[in-house]
């Protein structure tokens, strides 16, 4: 995956990420502040590193609704 592709799946995910936020707000107030979040695949397995800033995991699960008929 190029960096501009890496880039645009992460503006979509943010948004993404900002909607399920607005549904449950409760999710918001788990994040300490100062914390990088990162977005993963389903499968994604967590490898151990050293840590400056503390990062948050979240599994992007897409859900989509028809609209239209």
């Amino acid at each position: 995956m190029t960096k501009k592709e890496k880039t645009i799946r992460n503006i979509g995910l943010s948004f993404d990420f900002l909607r399920e936020i607005i549904k449950d707000p409760k999710i918001f107030k788990t994040i300490p502040d100062n914390t990088n979040i990162e977005f993963i695949e389903k499968d994604f397995v967590k490898k151990e590193k050293k840590k400056i800033k503390q990062t948050e995991y979240f599994k992007v699960k897409s859900v989509f609704e028809k609209v239209s008929n």
